[in-house]
């Protein structure tokens, strides 16, 4: 079983390199993505999800996620992950030898058709598919169902439906199932709500929690979900990211907020806070603007003061 269990250690997964950079039109090379993947490692991230094998003509910046895995290589102390949607990507990925993938599929219909392609029930057959070949060549795999707290096309999701979605995908051989808020709709009640349920009713894995700030709620819906028993969370450096096909969806609960509201909760996250704000700042400088997340800005003002 991965890290992070439920009632265990508290894991924060960083999705910089993958959801953040997907929706920036500045292109990070290689190098640089390398560069940052070795600082939020430095920092103490356990779980970093480097890229994703989608096709470079839709995400442009995901092209090199092959060579970056070969290039990171093995690790001792923190996992590389990356996110697959298809049987192509999910050869790309077994080729360059990655260990750890995020398989996702979405639980809205009109979501699935604009991201995938296909409606969401042949979606989910697919991916259930794909799934157990992956697991079959010894993967770790993390299950993660989009849309599971709404969908902006669609409206509320029923909660029926995303239980049964992660069980088959936890039937398929997903040690993980990961509970996205992809538009950014979700509140503390029901994040609470829908954690409480899937960890009660799939007790052979572990639940995690992908959450956007699109509405302000990150770190309290983060909060809601450790309450519920919930002790894997992605985030992403400076609150990058976002969804291409979501209109108006803002970026993940930034990496440096979130140690900051676990820690001073006397939570412990193994994360140099200063140093993911060294992370941030590389960033802003990269791409030329100020970034969401707060702690680095408050830190900065606090040594200028």
């Amino acid at each position: 079983m991965d890290k992070g269990k439920q009632n265990g250690e508290l894991l924060l997964e960083d999705e910089a390199l993958r959801d953040g950079l997907q929706m920036e039109s500045r292109i990070f090379s290689l190098e640089e993505k390398l560069h940052l993947f070795r600082l939020l490692e430095g920092s103490g991230i356990k779980r970093i999800q480097v890229g994703s094998f989608v096709h470079p003509k839709i995400v442009p910046q995901m092209a090199d996620t092959d060579e970056l895995v070969r290039a990171i290589g093995r690790t001792e102390k923190t996992v590389v992950s990356a996110l697959v949607l298809n049987e192509k990507g999910l050869d790309r990925a077994l080729a360059c030898g990655v260990g750890h993938l995020s398989m996702s599929v979405s639980a809205s219909d009109t979501h699935s058709r604009k991201n995938a392609g296909k409606p969401a029930d042949e979606a989910l057959d697919s991916m259930t598919e794909l799934i157990a070949r992956a697991a079959g060549e010894g993967i770790l795999v993390r299950a993660g169902y989009q849309c599971s707290f709404g969908c902006v096309y669609e409206g509320v999701v029923d909660p029926d439906r995303v239980l049964e979605g992660v069980t088959r995908m936890a039937r398929a051989g997903a040690v993980e199932v990961n509970l996205a808020d992809t538009a950014g709709m979700a509140n503390p009640r029901s994040v609470r709500r829908l954690s409480d349920r899937v960890i009660r009713e799939l007790p052979g894995a572990s639940v995690s929690l992908h959450l956007h700030d699109t509405a302000g709620l990150g770190l309290a819906n983060m909060l809601a979900g450790f309450e519920a028993g919930v002790r894997i969370f992605d985030v992403a450096a400076g609150g990058l990211g976002g969804c291409p096909f979501v209109k108006g969806a803002a970026g993940n609960v930034p990496t440096e907020d979130a140690v900051n509201m676990f820690e001073s909760m006397g939570i412990a996250t193994g994360i140099d806070l200063e140093g993911v704000c060294r992370v941030v700042g590389m960033l802003e400088e990269k791409l030329g603007r100020s970034l969401p997340g707060r702690m680095s800005r408050v830190l900065t003002g606090a040594v200028d003061g």
